[in-house]
């Protein structure tokens, strides 16, 4: 059993699938980092001024402070009971955004891995129309049945 884990683990798919989730972790946090940092911000000002992290609705009062509260932050530290929806669209937000990333990325590899069709090369043969034999495409009579073909 140890050896056939071992041949499994160091199976190249294996091991290039660890160094694309450890790849794609650090590739989520770029993007959690350009969505909340980047472009929430203006996305937030074009919106009247909304921080979309601090969108939520209050279930149930904290022990510590009683609603309204100015910011999430408020909210959990009264002890506030909260729907953050707010974070939930950040967190759609940057999955779309991360989704196109990884496919403008998917695309760019596939372009260069398309190999150049070759260009095809022109007949050197043709078929005679009596017989149905392959003669040299310059023939003008066919070597089976010696009948005359044109060009």
């Amino acid at each position: 059993m140890l050896k056939e884990f071992k041949e499994f683990a160091v199976k190249g798919n294996v091991i290039d699938m660890a160094v694309g989730i450890i790849v794609g972790g650090a590739f989520g946090t770029i993007v959690n980092t350009l969505v909340s940092q980047v472009l929430m911000p203006p996305l937030g000002l074009l919106v009247g001024g909304v921080d979309f992290s601090n969108l939520y609705i209050v279930l149930k009062d904290g022990a510590k402070a009683a609603a309204p509260y100015a910011v999430l932050a408020d909210a959990k530290a009264a002890g506030a009971v909260t729907i953050n929806y707010g974070l939930f669209l950040n967190s759609v937000i940057s999955f779309l955004i991360m989704v196109f990333a990884v496919f403008l990325l998917v695309k760019a590899i596939n372009t260069l891995r398309r190999e150049e069709k070759p260009i095809p090369k022109a007949p050197l043969t043709k078929e005679c129309p009596y017989c149905l034999s392959i003669v040299p495409l310059k023939a003008t009579r066919c070597s089976a049945c010696t009948s005359e073909i044109g060009k």
